[in-house]
């Protein structure tokens, strides 16, 4: 197979460079265009927050990914990227590439959920812009079930992986029923917008936004169907929530002991949960002595991430177990494309042949002896031609013996002189073998 590809991400490149090759959805529809005019027939773009990909069967008979690597960064100029920053994947290396790519296994953060989701829509765009042939089409339908595979037989997407979200992980275990409960989220950094995102998602019944600068409160609080809770007035309200989420970049505690002294006083005791993943901390951590206050801080939820990065990790021979299994599958149906047109070509040779007899004897039978004989002649085809066309199709595709099959299917053509057939009745063109498959 002359598939090939190439990849900057986050084993190959800083942030800094793969941050500047990264596509947006309307520049892969304006950079394929491009690919299609002189390098692949057809392929695919993939472009997330950590990974830049291009993958596709080339024009020419060249295997060489230098000219995708040179027309990405001409299109995307940046000073420093280098070809060293690319890998390269060629044929099978290249295909298993995809599938642990939609797997969540080749990401920053094992397991990822969402680049399944990205994947499909990066050869959903292949696909709108008629860039996309059977044969890759066939690779992204594998990977997808390859991605679903992953989620539904192994857990290695459970478990939070990040702070934001073990804190929001750890307040779901503290509290049964969070649509009946408030939470307050201090800061709109990218931490703090993280744990918003999850609050809501649990379904939290009551969400605010508190940070220095009000605008970006504001946009972090229309995201998440939120209220603004102003800065200067931070300390007046805590008590008015069951969960404290604290995220600045505060050199000094924003949240004293004393401050929530009071806040307890006014809860009547009733548990209050305060999550600090903010360093240095916003909160004091001696908030902790107090009777019902659940407090964790960075040093706590890092114990859960790292455990839950352990238990994903368990997870990889699993899951490389099914790309493997998903693989062999694939070039089982790649390998039996070659045989097709062979198959079909013998099968229309004898069924000519058939014809031609049974045209010769038309005249001497009657309407109902001739159609017995017909059924009969059919079946005779049809049996004389089944194990010769399992077997063909077998061998194809385990892999197995594939130089014998390719002798084999010279020997047929030469045998029943079906070389010397007409060019339409052998499609060699890839794209029709998958058709007739």
């Amino acid at each position: 197979m002359n598939l090939i590809g190439i990849s900057i991400n986050h084993k190959t490149s800083p942030l800094e460079l793969r941050e500047a090759v990264h596509l947006t959805r309307n520049e892969i529809v304006e950079f394929i265009p491009q690919l299609r005019k002189s390098l692949l027939s057809d392929g695919v773009v993939i472009s997330t927050c950590n990974r830049t990909e291009i993958f596709g069967f080339p024009l020419f008979q060249s295997l060489d990914s230098q000219p995708l690597i040179q027309t990405l960064i001409d299109f995307k100029p940046k000073l420093g990227i280098k070809p060293e920053h690319f890998s390269r994947y060629f044929s099978c290396g290249a295909v298993k590439h995809i599938f642990s790519v939609a797997a969540g296994i080749d990401s920053m953060i094992i397991g990822d959920s969402q680049i399944l989701g990205q994947v499909k829509e990066s050869f959903e765009i292949s696909e709108d812009l008629e860039f996309s042939g059977s044969v890759l089409r066939r690779i992204f339908d594998t990977a997808t079930k390859v991605g679903k595979r992953a989620i539904k037989e192994t857990t290695i997407g459970e478990g939070a992986v990040t702070v934001s979200y073990a804190a929001v992980q750890v307040v779901e275990k503290i509290f049964a029923n969070l649509e009946k409960k408030s939470a307050l989220v201090i800061g709109a950094g990218e931490t703090g917008e993280l744990a918003a995102v999850h609050l809501r998602d649990k379904g939290v019944g009551k969400i605010a936004i508190s940070n220095r600068t009000i605008e970006r409160a504001e946009k972090l609080s229309e995201k998440v169907h939120g209220e603004i809770i102003p800065f200067q007035f931070l300390n007046e309200q805590l008590h008015n929530f069951d969960i404290i989420i604290s995220a600045t970049s505060s050199d000094d505690f924003i949240i004293t002991l004393k401050d929530v002294q009071t806040v307890m006083k006014k809860r009547k005791g009733s548990p209050i949960v305060m999550m600090d993943i903010a360093v240095p901390r916003d909160i004091d951590p001696e908030v902790k002595k107090i009777d019902n206050v659940f407090y964790h801080d960075m040093d706590s939820l890092k114990v859960i991430v790292d455990q839950n990065l352990q238990k994903r990790k368990d997870q990889l021979p699993m899951v490389n177990k099914i790309i493997i299994e998903e693989l062999v599958g694939f070039f089982g149906w790649y390998n039996s494309l070659d045989v097709v047109p062979t198959i079909k070509t013998m099968r229309s040779f004898f069924e000519e042949i058939r014809n031609d007899e049974l045209e010769k004897i038309k005249h001497k039978l009657n309407d109902d002896d001739f159609a017995k004989v017909e059924d009969m002649t059919r079946r005779m085809i049809g049996r004389l031609l089944h194990n010769p066309t399992v077997k063909l199709r077998e061998y194809a595709e385990t892999g197995s013996n594939i130089k014998e099959v390719t002798d084999n299917t010279v020997i047929l053509k030469e045998l029943f002189n079906l070389n010397d057939r007409p060019p339409h009745e052998e499609k060699k063109n890839i794209e029709e073998k998958v058709e007739e498959k």
